[in-house]
């Protein structure tokens, strides 16, 4: 159970973390990054959290089936993202484009926007909301991209 600043409880429940790899069959291959992209002060993941309120078109479509059929589909074009990064000679890091799929979650909790009040930086309870897989702190040889979508009620 999470308890925002306001006083606000709530408890996310969360599905087992899966892997969503392209809905196609992708190029298997090696791209080295650039010198710009190799830099070991940029090796770490960046937690961002995004709201979006139901869209009355979509009522009686599950969302999460929604967002995983479409991500699979994207990461045929995006590859590079379902793939892992690993480290060759002299620290030069290179994406193995293995298809092997990006994390992704799915989770409900128990409270409403409204209840979090006006929505802007910092966020209160970004910890309670995204979850860290374990072992994929390491930005080698583990997903790149870890995706949650989090009902709320």
């Amino acid at each position: 159970m999470a308890l925002a600043p306001s006083g606000l409880s709530f408890t996310v429940r969360r599905r087992q973390p899966e892997l969503v790899a392209p809905a196609k069959a992708t190029p298997h291959e090696v791209k080295l990054l650039s010198d710009i992209d190799d830099q070991g002060s940029l090796r770490f993941h960046v937690p961002v959290i995004q709201f979006y309120r139901g869209d009355p078109s979509m009522r009686g479509r599950d969302p999460v089936e929604v967002i995983r059929k479409a991500l699979a589909e994207t990461l045929v074009f995006y590859y590079p993202f379902a793939g892992r990064l690993r480290e060759g000679p002299n620290r030069k890091i290179m994406m193995d484009c293995n298809g092997d799929g990006v994390v992704f979650i799915e989770a409900d909790a128990d409270v409403t926007l409204e209840e979090f009040g006006d929505l802007h930086p910092p966020f209160p309870c970004f910890e309670e909301l995204l979850y860290d897989v374990p072992g994929t702190l390491d930005l080698l040889n583990t997903p790149l991209l870890l995706i949650q979508i989090s009902s709320y009620y």
